[in-house]
C-alpha cells in the first residue's frame, strides 16, 4: 500500500519519497537525485538493490578524498630509478651499493640507512613497473580510508619491516632446515631492493581492515577487502616462493607489519571530519624526515661507492657460521678504511678497522696472512693520509701512493684466489663481477 501511495503521489505531480534511500523526490522527477533510483510506476522493476546503494554511498564518501602521497611516493621511486639509470644502470652492483640497496655486511658496519633506502630502489624496468602499478592500485585505497598522515607512516614502517625481515633471513645462523628454511631463508648477502615489502604492508592493512570493520562496511567493500583478498595474497606468496630471486621474507615481514598496524589504528569513516591529530602529524613528519635523512646519507657516501682498488669482499656471499661472518665484516671494514684514507684523507676509520682485524677468529693460515696484510695496508694508508698535503704532492709522496695502490691490487688478487680455492670450506663464494654481457641477479622485493 505504501508503494502504491508513493507511485500515486508521483503520478499526480506531488513530491514523493525514494524507496531506496528515503530522500524526498521532487514532483515530476523520474529518478532520485541522491541515489539515482527510479521512481514512479516502473520503479519496482528497475530499483537498485539496497546493498548496491549502500556501497555507492560509501564509495562516493571515501573515494573522492585526495591520495596525494601515493603519487608523491610513485614519483620519488621513478626519479630515483632514473638517477640510477644515469649512474650506470639499476642492475649494476656498484650503483645498487651506492644508492642504498640492502647488504647485510654494510648494515653490520653501521650503515643503518640501508634499512630505509631499499624501499625506494628498483632493479630493472619490469620490477619498477610492477611495483608502481601495485602502488597506483593499492595506495589510493589505504590513503583515502586512513588519511595521508597514517598512509605515510604505514608505507615507511612496513617497508622498513620488510627490509628488516630480509636482513634477518639473510643472516648466518638463522637458516632452519626443511621446507620453511628453503622458502624463507635463502641465505647469502647479495643486494636486495624494492617496494614490495611496503606494498605487502598495504595489503596487510586492507586485509585486517576488511575483517575488523566487516560489521559496518557495505557489501561491496566486504567482498573486496578482508577475506576477499586471500586469493591475491596466496598467489603472490606462491610466486615469491617459486622464483629464487624474489625476497619473500621481505614480503612476509611487510605484510605482518601492516596487519599489526591495522589492528590498532582506526580508519576515517565517511562522516568524520578531515582533522588530523597532532600525534599522527608528528609521526608523518618523522617518517618523511627519516627517508630524507637516509638518502642524505646515501648522497654523503656516494664517493665511497667505487673503491680505489677492487673490493672482492663486498661481492662475497657467505653461508658459513658467525666466525666466517666476522671475518668477512672485518675484511670489508679494512678495505673501507683503506679507501677512505687514500681517496679522502679520512683516517677516522683506520684504528677501528685495525682493531677489528685483530679480533677476527682464525680460519686458516692463508686467511690469517690476508688479514695481517690488509691491516698493514690500512696502517700505511693512514700514515700516508696524515702527511702534510705539500709532502703528498712531492715526487716521493706520489711514489709512496703508487706503491700503496700496487700492493693493494696485489692483495686483492690474493684474496680472490683464496676465496676461489678455499672459500667453499667456509660457505664462501664470489659473485661474478658485473659486465656488459652478464648482469647480476640481486634479490627483488
Amino acid at each position: 500500500m505504501a508503494d502504491e501511495r508513493m507511485n500515486d503521489a508521483a503520478a499526480r505531480g506531488r513530491p514523493s519519497m525514494c524507496r531506496s534511500c528515503g530522500a524526498i523526490v521532487g514532483a515530476g522527477e523520474t529518478a532520485c537525485a541522491v541515489c539515482g533510483a527510479p521512481v514512479g510506476a516502473g520503479a519496482e522493476a528497475a530499483r537498485v538493490p539496497r546493498h548496491d546503494v549502500e556501497t555507492m554511498r560509501f564509495a562516493r564518501a571515501i573515494l573522492t578524498r585526495p591520495a596525494t602521497f601515493t603519487f608523491v611516493f610513485l614519483a620519488v621511486n621513478v626519479l630515483i630509478f632514473l638517477l640510477m639509470q644515469l649512474a650506470g644502470g639499476t642492475e649494476n652492483l656498484d650503483v645498487l651499493r651506492a644508492y642504498g640497496a640492502k647488504y647485510n655486511s654494510l648494515i653490520n658496519q653501521h650503515e643503518w640507512w640501508r634499512l630505509v633506502t631499499p624501499v625506494f630502489i628498483h632493479i630493472g624496468w619490469i620490477h619498477l613497473l610492477v611495483n608502481m602499478y601495485s602502488l597506483f592500485i593499492l595506495g589510493p585505497y589505504v590513503e583515502r580510508l586512513y588519511g595521508s598522515a597514517k598512509f605515510v607512516f604505514f608505507w615507511v614502517v612496513t617497508g622498513i619491516a620488510g627490509v628488516g625481515a630480509s636482513y634477518l633471513a639473510s643472516s648466518s645462523g638463522r637458516h632452519p632446515s626443511g621446507l620453511i628454511g628453503y622458502l624463507l631463508f635463502r641465505g647469502g648477502d647479495g643486494p636486495s631492493a624494492g617496494a614490495s615489502g611496503a606494498l605487502f604492508g598495504l595489503v596487510g592493512v586492507l586485509f585486517v581492515f576488511g575483517i575488523k570493520f566487516r560489521h559496518e562496511l557495505p557489501e561491496g567493500f566486504k567482498r573486496a577487502f578482508g577475506t576477499g583478498m586471500l586469493p591475491t595474497i596466496l598467489i603472490n606468496l606462491f610466486i615469491g616462493f617459486s622464483i629464487p630471486m624474489i625476497d619473500n621474507s621481505a614480503h612476509l615481514g611487510g605484510f605482518l607489519a601492516g596487519c599489526v598496524l591495522a589492528l590498532f589504528v582506526g580508519y576515517r569513516r565517511p562522516a568524520e571530519r578531515s582533522a588530523v591529530t597532532i600525534i599522527w602529524r608528528v609521526l608523518q613528519i618523522a617518517a618523511l624526515a627519516l627517508v630524507a635523512v637516509s638518502f642524505g646519507e646515501v648522497a654523503r657516501h656516494l664517493g665511497d661507492a667505487r673503491p680505489h682498488f677492487d673490493n672482492p669482499a663486498a661481492r662475497l656471499v657467505q653461508t658459513g657460521g658467525p666466525d666466517v661472518e666476522a671475518y668477512v665484516n672485518a675484511i670489508n671494514a679494512g678495505q673501507n678504511a683503506y679507501n677512505a684514507a687514500i681517496d679522502k684523507g679520512d683516517v677516522t676509520l683506520a684504528d677501528k678497522a685495525s682493531a677489528q682485524l685483530d679480533r677476527v677468529p682464525s680460519l686458516d693460515a692463508q686467511a690469517d696472512a690476508l688479514r695481517t696484510g690488509l691491516k698493514a695496508l690500512v696502517v700505511r694508508a693512514r700514515d700516508y693520509a696524515k702527511l702534510p698535503e705539500q709532502e703528498r704532492k712531492t715526487a716521493r709522496g706520489q711514489a709512496q701512493k703508487q706503491q700503496l695502490e700496487k700492493d693493494a691490487d696485489a692483495w686483492a688478487e690474493q684474496f680472490k684466489q683464496w676465496t676461489n680455492n678455499d672459500g667453499k670450506k667456509y660457505g664462501l663464494y664470489q659473485e661474478p663481477e658485473p659486465t656488459e654481457q652478464s648482469s647480476p641477479a640481486p634479490n627483488k622485493k
